[in-house]
């Protein structure tokens, strides 16, 4: 059921930096999209668990607590990614007990993402709730019925169709990317819903929960990973100039392809002068360009990035410490445990055990509520 397709492997070259008096700059700013594509396979995304909904006004359900999502879509994983597609009418959205939230209007064409799982309510008007409230717990649905058919509403035209879904990823140590998303976003163009990927996915994803074809689950699961990716390229080619963080980062010319090339040689003995040298910077000038846009130092980064990694092949449960440690650039399995247990707060091999003694994965039963979206 579940797909974990490795994502935005294509490559992108850097734009070529030129000089002017004023020092270094670059011809227009490109995403560094090795380093996003090192980041999403670290976290394992998956795409699972898809209601398809058409709605008659007045109508309005609530997301489930994730605590009630995650076990189903990806057993172990810590963090709930929810969305939904318009693909006919319009709706609001708003997060659940938010300070200042204002409920926003999605429209045919256009997909919103809860980037961390927080409640929120889906509406045919702002300001509604659900009542009574929605009870966590989920009936079980064969996979066979998948997506499920959901209806809101009583008589009436119909005011809106969706399709939803979950995605769940690991939240490891340094999770570059979540930790830097907004917790909304809104994506798509109802002026032209049919342009562009996410038109594109909005057409495949309403055929496929339509025709109930064979294996339409999976496909579900790889279009709904595919379409989280273009929203975040969307939302990092659209910050604005002056923007600090991680993704801002990955969009500068220097500070991308360090992290691509820190990414790209994990294992190697940076040093700051190598990196300003590979990226055409002086050591002081990319030094102060990555800590204003990134946080923290480079080499400050590559330990957190290492470790990130790290965490990973140790969750699965049957990597030797040892070799983890070469993986990632550590002579010897002391200087990694020591390094390990600083940056992380536990030992690698306190860090895997919860891990292998995790429950096996649900079996192929797979849980759903009615009604929530």
């Amino acid at each position: 059921m579940i797909a974990r397709p490795d994502c935005l492997t294509q490559r992108r070259d850097f734009n070529v930096a030129v000089r002017s008096q004023d020092g270094f700059r670059a011809e227009r700013p490109t995403m560094s999209a090795d380093a996003l594509s090192d980041v999403l396979r670290t976290v394992r995304l998956t795409g699972a668990a898809f209601f398809d909904v058409v709605c008659k006004a007045p109508w309005v359900a609530e997301q489930p607590l994730r605590e009630a999502v995650l076990p189903v879509i990806l057993a172990g994983a810590e963090h709930l990614i929810s969305y939904h597609v318009v693909t006919e009418g319009r709706c609001f959205a708003s997060l659940v007990g938010a300070e200042k939230a204002e409920p926003i209007l999605v429209e045919a064409g256009e997909v919103i993402v809860f980037t961390r799982g927080d409640p929120h309510v889906m509406a045919s008007g702002p300001g509604m709730r659900a009542d009574p409230p929605v009870s966590p717990r989920l009936p079980e649905i064969d996979p066979s019925q998948l997506p499920f058919a959901v209806n809101y509403g009583c008589d009436g035209p119909v005011s809106a169709k969706l399709v939803c879904g979950f995605l769940a990823c690991d939240a490891q140590p340094f999770h570059s990317l979540i930790d830097n998303l907004p917790r909304v976003i809104k994506s798509g163009d109802p002026k032209n819903p049919d342009g562009g990927w996410l038109g594109q996915f909005i057409r495949l994803a309403t055929s496929e929960t339509a025709d109930r074809r064979a294996g339409g689950e999976d496909v579900l699961a790889r279009l709904s990973e595919l379409m989280f990716i273009e929203v975040v390229r969307r939302h990092i080619e659209g910050l604005p100039p002056g923007q600090a963080g991680w993704l801002a980062g990955l969009r500068d010319p220097f500070v991308g392809k360090a992290l691509s090339l820190m990414h790209a040689d994990t294992a190697r003995n940076w040093t700051i002068e190598e990196l300003g040298r590979d990226v055409g910077l002086s050591r002081s000038v990319l030094a102060e360009r990555f800590v204003a846009l990134v946080g923290v130092p480079p080499m400050h980064y590559l330990a957190q990035w290492r470790m990130q990694i790290a965490s990973g092949l140790l969750a699965e449960g049957n990597a030797n410490i040892a070799t983890v440690a070469a993986k990632i650039g550590y002579g010897s399995e002391a200087a990694f445990s020591r390094a390990f247990k600083k940056i992380v707060g536990r030992s690698p091999s306190a860090y895997r055990r919860p891990a292998a003694a995790a429950p096996p994965s649900p079996p192929s039963t797979v849980q759903v509520r009615e009604p929530a979206l």
